[in-house]
């Protein structure tokens, strides 16, 4: 998976989201920020999202034509808007004075499992992208997509799927990653929430990795979980600005901050099972069955009283169809259990490499929640991570919060868990 690139040059592979490439001003943009790094002496791979909202659009239409479209086909579909843009990006290069030359994933060797709508990538052949690299071209690989060996079909990875491309083709081509988007880096919150929110520096793949996962965007999560299992440093920048943006990339040595950002999610469903049987292998039924959907579940709690007990998962909004038929599938082995869907919770989450050796962080948390009366109706935590599950309607108010209570908008107090 890892061919060595042409010792003469550095390899970069420069990833643009679909707010880069929206309007034909902008993919023109891109495709001079190409030009210039090729001219810089660089072997140059760009991977595209598709233009603006092209995505969304393509699903909508798809629903108005199927309520429930055929994974495949959908695939089929989607697959396109990334194509589009990488041709147009490949467009603009040629009339900048550069050759180029765009491929679809399947072409530039993205090999993945055959799971439609959400496949992970298994290895990387780039045989004609490091052809085209050799000859001095700017290569522009569709992103969101590959190819399974299994089925013979198009598959796509996913929403922030180009983000996984990127990291991949990284790895496979020995290059450096710069993710490019409508952010200029990492936040210690959600800027648009609290306008003190501070860019930062450098973030660990840990930390970027529980941030993804508690709703912070910028990053997919699994292009942060493959980028930490190939060590690829990722540079997270904005497509309009020049400043530098944010290192995703362990840095050993150095004392990690006690809580780096405060991430929110406003978009996750609580399922509430009860009366679940209390024996060995309830929760294996529940859970077997929600991974035969391809079903991400977060935040999970199990509370058993006498014979019964009470199981709380959570699950992406994108993802609530597919659990709600692994719930069906788990009362076939577990009985008639109840079921309840709340959906309006939302998540709050502290995240810190130096959580592990300060205690009193927990208690902060909860106490600057109680002082707002925010309440509390699911904890869950990891070593570097604390999450808690409240109204929806107190999320902004619990971020801005939690954020001026550790002092995140100021660089010199930043983390103290007081």
């Amino acid at each position: 998976m890892q061919p060595e690139p042409n010792a003469e040059l550095d390899t970069v592979v420069m990833k643009f989201g679909g707010s880069s490439v929206a309007e034909p001003k902008q993919i023109r943009h891109v495709a001079q920020r190409l030009v210039a790094a090729r001219e810089r002496g660089l072997r140059v791979v760009g991977t595209v999202s598709a233009m603006g909202s092209t995505t969304d659009s393509l699903l909508e239409l798809a629903r108005r034509v199927s309520p429930s479209p055929h994974p495949r086909e959908l695939d089929m579909l989607l697959s396109t808007g990334e194509r589009v843009a990488c041709a147009l990006v490949a467009m603009a290069v040629h009339d900048f004075g550069q050759e180029a030359v765009s491929f679809t994933g399947s072409q530039a060797g993205i090999l993945t499992d055959a799971v439609h709508t959400k496949a992970k990538i298994r290895e990387i052949t780039p045989v004609r992208v490091l052809s085209a690299l050799d000859d001095g071209k700017i290569v522009l690989v569709a992103g969101f997509q590959g190819f399974s060996r299994d089925t013979m079909d198009v598959t796509t990875l996913g929403r922030g799927g180009t983000d996984a491309t990127a990291v991949a083709l990284a790895a496979a081509l020995g290059a450096s990653c710069e993710i490019y988007s409508d952010v200029p880096g990492v936040f210690t919150a959600d800027p648009r929430m609290v306008p003190e929110a501070r860019k930062l520096s450098q973030v660990s793949y840990e930390e970027m990795l529980e941030m993804a996962a508690s709703g912070a965007r910028v990053l997919m999560l699994r292009a942060v979980e493959l980028a930490r299992g190939r060590q690829v440093p990722i540079h997270a920048r904005s497509s309009f600005s020049d400043e530098p943006g944010t290192w995703v990339q362990d840095a050993p040595g150095m004392e990690q901050p006690i809580v780096s950002a405060v991430t929110h999610s406003v978009d996750e469903v609580l399922f509430v099972l009860r009366d679940v049987p209390d024996r060995p292998g309830s929760a294996a039924a529940v859970f077997e069955a929600v991974a035969a959907e391809h079903v991400n579940v977060d935040t999970v709690l199990q509370n058993s009283a006498l014979e019964t007990a009470e199981l709380s998962f959570s699950v992406p909004l994108d993802d609530v169809p597919g659990a709600r038929l692994a719930v069906e599938r788990a009362r076939s082995t577990l009985g008639p259990v109840a079921l309840e869907e709340l959906a309006d919770l939302g998540t709050v989450s502290l995240v810190g490499a130096g959580m592990r050796s300060h205690p009193g962080v927990a208690a902060k948390m909860f106490r600057t929640l109680a002082d707002d009366e925010i309440n509390i109706s699911l904890i869950s935590t990891s070593p570097i991570k604390i999450t808690v599950m409240i109204p929806r309607a107190d999320v902004e108010r619990a971020v801005r919060a939690l954020h001026a209570a550790f002092g995140l908008g100021d660089e010199a107090t930043a983390g103290a868990a007081g």
